[in-house]
């Protein structure tokens, strides 16, 4: 089963860097942290950046904190939850929405990890999703209590959403 997951992670990367420039990363081991020891992030490959999307609250929990840059889903997190987004050094938009759309704006430098935490707030309707740029110190003190998001699911999820944008303009 682990073959099978790195293999469609490795897949789908290959396919989203030849698309936009972004590629899904494999959560840094397979195996759950030792208790209490926070997720090793290994760097990113190099002259390429990364950011770690996490989610740590349990608020909202229906809520799925969907990433989005220029309108094409990158990843999904849900609460308690990470995933790893290997990208081009430079300036970057991410983008997430529920009943409103939050945005940040971020320079990702190369050969560097930056991290960014998914918040839900209250909404009237829905939760809010709010990203907001956070630290090493702040993942590695939430991260054993976190688990990767599924590389499956995330891919399957992604999928739907782009044959959901196309299906409008196939029209």
């Amino acid at each position: 089963m682990i073959v099978h997951k790195s293999a469609i992670v490795a897949a789908f990367g290959l396919a989203c860097a030849m698309a936009g420039g972004t590629a899904l990363a494999e959560p840094a081991t397979d195996s759950a942290p030792a208790a209490g020891a926070p997720v090793v992030i290994p760097p990113p490959p190099a002259g390429m950046s990364q950011v770690v999307f996490f989610r740590p609250s349990a608020m909202g929990m229906a809520i799925s904190c969907n990433i989005r840059e220029n309108g094409k889903m990158l990843g999904t997190t849900n609460n308690g939850r990470y995933w790893v987004l290997t990208t081009t050094p430079g300036a970057h938009k991410f983008t997430t929405k529920s009943e409103a759309t939050d945005e940040l704006n971020m320079e990702a430098e190369a050969d560097e990890t930056s991290y960014v935490k998914c918040k839900i707030g209250m909404g009237i309707v829905a939760g809010r999703p709010n990203l907001s740029p956070s630290t090493k110190e702040e993942f590695d003190g939430k991260s054993a209590k976190m688990k990767p998001s599924d590389p499956e699911k995330m891919a399957k999820t992604i999928a739907e959403d782009d044959a959901k944008r196309a299906a409008p303009a196939a029209q």
